[in-house]
């Protein structure tokens, strides 16, 4: 049986927290694209930056 994939803040795809990183390894895509996807979604409105707060203060940061 294999261990299910944990999110965690990412330390090598990191330019602020390390969360859109983190996110883009769980999900399987690019952290690039989850970088752009958040920006965009902060032009709606709504609580997304707070949102990025949120798991950047639970999300622990990945093992080395």
């Amino acid at each position: 049986m294999t261990n299910p994939k944990r999110l965690t803040r990412s330390r090598s795809h990191r330019m602020i927290g390390g969360v859109c990183g983190g996110l883009a390894e769980w999900l399987g895509w690019r952290p690039g694209t989850v970088r752009l996807l958040f920006v965009l979604s902060c032009l709606l409105p709504g609580p997304q930056f707070l949102i990025y707060l949120i798991l950047w203060i639970t999300v622990p940061l990945e093992d080395r």
